[in-house]
């Protein structure tokens, strides 16, 4: 536990709920305890854990739960339910619209992540489907997307391309129901490296069967080093994904975790792998595989930087709403990665700098001139 944080009983049953192999005696006694059980349901829904919080209170008969938590989270579970379901139909509409016109993909996150570690489409909180194509197909595979219904709130396709292709995915919505895909071709942006490249998935992906469909996956591996990768590049704000990468870890232990660290390490983001693992051990106490112990304990900049995210998720309440700026370049093992990315992203136009002066298209390459002195100038008002 990180030394002078003082941890909530909330979330010290939050992380029991969320661990691979949680501890219902440990559970009970925090109930028995006392706590703030609204606290708690808020808490779970910030860090997207309620299907944990949900599974451990029930084989636990609901004790000490008040009637109006228990009917919350009960709604929740229903609508959460009917919402998976929902997901996993336009996943297979996907599939079976991109296999008809021959563009490979792979689906990840989402429903194929909450059956391969979960066991369950609503074991785990998701909110929208999650697919990868190779960049020459990218404007084929969103044509698709459209014709079931699907549309950018993100301008047209000139837009996108001028102001958000280096995030390297784009996010489709339907306007009706709210549903949201999200089409990908690298899993990261420009500015910095990834612990998998997109090219290391396309050989022979495995299937999964979701709602009878065989649906291309990442392999364990790849699954490994994607969520190593994600949780890095998003700060490990939530519970969630710490719980995700905990869940790898018990489920595969027998991979190769030193290939894959080496691996990372070669994408230039091998410190990824290890904080992952400290992470999972620092918050809900799942063993670092064999194959990393050493390197973990040898690496100050992990074990701080783990400490750090743990001791700020203690202190979190709820989670904040935004990454912190730059938090993706804790992916980059080196310091002059590091430079090089957060000088990419001051020179990249974005969709906030067209809102912040609109100029016709035959102007946009100004961008490159006029961001480095707005974020300047965001600095200096910022530090006055």
């Amino acid at each position: 536990m990180t030394a002078g944080v003082e941890v909530t009983a909330e979330f010290q049953l939050l992380c029991l709920a969320a661990c691979p192999r949680p501890d219902l005696t440990r559970l009970r006694e925090l109930l028995r305890k006392g706590i703030d059980h609204q606290a708690l349901i808020c808490l779970a829904a910030a860090h997207g854990v309620r299907p944990a919080l949900l599974h451990c209170l029930g084989e636990l008969s609901w004790e000490t739960i008040p009637d109006n938590e228990k009917t919350d989270l009960e709604h929740f579970r229903q609508h959460h339910l009917l919402k998976t379901l929902a997901l996993a139909s336009e996943l297979h509409r996907l599939a079976s619209l991109l296999s008809d016109r021959s563009i490979p993909f792979v689906a990840f996150k989402g429903p194929t992540l909450a059956l391969a570690l979960y066991g369950g489409l609503a074991e785990r909180e998701h909110n929208d489907v999650d697919v990868i194509v190779p960049r020459r197909q990218v404007d084929d595979a969103e044509d698709v997307i459209v014709s079931m219904g699907y549309a950018s709130p993100q301008g047209d396709r000139r837009f996108r391309r001028a102001f958000l292709a280096p995030q390297q995915q784009y996010a489709l919505t339907r306007p009706d129901d709210g549903a949201a895909i999200d089409l990908h071709w690298d899993f990261s942006g420009t500015h910095v490296p990834f612990p998998l490249a997109p090219d290391e998935i396309w050989g022979d992906p495995p299937v999964m069967s979701v709602g009878g469909h065989d649906v291309p996956v990442l392999s364990a591996p790849d699954m490994a080093l994607m969520l190593a990768g994600h949780g890095t590049k998003e700060g490990w704000k939530m519970l969630k994904w710490v719980s995700d990468f905990a869940r790898m870890i018990e489920r595969h232990r027998d991979l190769d975790w030193a290939g894959l660290h080496v691996r990372a390490q070669a994408r230039g983001c091998g410190d990824a792998v290890l904080l992952g693992c400290a992470v999972a051990h620092e918050l809900l106490d799942t063993a670092v595989p064999s194959a990393l112990e050493s390197r973990v304990a040898a690496s100050d900049r992990v074990r701080k930087r783990a400490v750090a995210v743990a001791g700020r998720m203690r202190r979190s309440l709820p989670p904040p709403p935004k990454v912190e700026h730059f938090a993706d370049l804790l992916l980059c093992d080196r310091t002059v990665d590091r430079i090089k990315g957060a000088l990419k992203l001051a020179f990249t136009p974005t969709a906030g700098d067209y809102e912040a002066m609109r100029l016709p298209p035959a102007l946009w390459s100004a961008y490159y001139v006029s961001r480095p002195c707005r974020l300047a100038f965001k600095t200096v008002l910022g530090g006055g």
